[in-house]
């Protein structure tokens, strides 16, 4: 019995260290979207959820219509063109779309097009499924970071690399 208590220690003190872990990811995160003249046009707030990153995007003075919008792979957001952003945020190297036909899709960067109305502005709030604010391949927080991508045109939801969705217009760091 006493032997049996002594093995049950060691497995205990894991637990404890594995849920202490797990209390220090972060639980929020958010974003100042910027547009190519360096001006704030907006914000994302970031939560975990269940299955991922719920985020809440607000912005305005974009051109109305559908807006590709998606994270991005690296955590920098130098404008007018935002390449700095890097690619779409793909940790499982999926293929791009929520209607590609080509599995496994969609990657992790995807979400669906923001809707600008005709007074340049618009709000969404979208779960990014599989990825974190906590630790692993799919963290947000991952070395180099990650960002919020807003693109000139609608994302057509199933063309690899980026959706056709045209040029970067608007660009915010991913931030604790």
């Amino acid at each position: 019995m006493h032997m049996r208590n002594l093995l049950l220690i060691p497995a205990l003190l894991g637990f404890c260290a594995a849920a202490a872990l797990a209390d220090t990811a972060p639980k929020a995160a958010h974003a100042n979207i910027m547009n190519a003249q360096g001006m704030q046009i907006g914000t994302a707030k970031l939560k975990a959820v269940k299955d991922g990153v719920q985020i809440s995007v607000k912005v305005a003075g974009l051109s109305a219509g559908d807006h590709g919008i998606h994270i991005h792979t690296v955590g920098k957001c130098e404008g007018p063109a935002f390449t700095t952003a890097g690619g779409h945020f793909n940790p499982t190297s999926a293929h791009h779309g929520m209607n590609n036909t080509m599995d496994p899709h969609p990657h992790a960067g995807d979400l669906p097009n923001l809707k600008v109305a005709a007074n340049g502005k618009g709000s969404a709030t979208v779960v990014a499924k599989g990825v974190t604010l906590g630790d692993g391949a799919n963290s947000l927080f991952h070395d180099g970071g990650t960002s919020l991508v807003i693109h000139a045109k609608a994302d057509d939801l199933m063309s690899d690399p980026s959706g056709n969705s045209g040029d970067r217009v608007a660009c915010g760091v991913i931030s604790k």
